[in-house]
C-alpha cells in the first residue's frame, strides 16, 4: 500500500476547489499557493478518505456545506495572513 496514493485528506479537495474558484491558481504564483495552502489546511481538521465517492454518497448534505464554509474561512484568514506578511526577497 502506498499511503501518499491511497489516502488523501477531503479538505485538501475543498481548498483546491476554491482556490480555483477564486482564480488565484492563475494569480498567484506557486510559492505563495504553497504557503497559503499550509496556512489553510492548519485552519482545519483533518479528514482522511480512500475514495471520493465515499464522501459524495454518505456525507449529508449539511455536513458537507459547514465543510465548505470552514474553508472559506480559512481560505480568507490565510489570504489576509499572508498578505500582512509579505515574504522579504532575498
Amino acid at each position: 500500500m502506498k499511503l501518499d496514493d491511497d489516502i488523501h485528506n477531503y479538505y485538501e479537495h475543498l481548498m483546491l476547489e476554491k482556490l480555483e474558484s477564486m482564480g488565484l491558481n492563475k494569480s498567484k504564483n506557486d510559492d505563495y499557493l504553497a504557503d497559503l495552502s499550509c496556512l489553510i489546511l492548519n485552519q482545519l481538521p483533518p479528514r482522511y478518505i480512500r475514495h471520493e465517492v465515499d464522501m459524495a454518497f454518505y456525507l449529508p448534505i449539511s455536513e458537507r456545506q459547514q465543510m465548505e464554509m470552514n474553508v472559506v474561512r480559512a481560505v480568507h484568514s490565510a489570504i489576509e495572513y499572508l498578505d500582512a506578511h509579505p515574504k522579504k526577497q532575498s
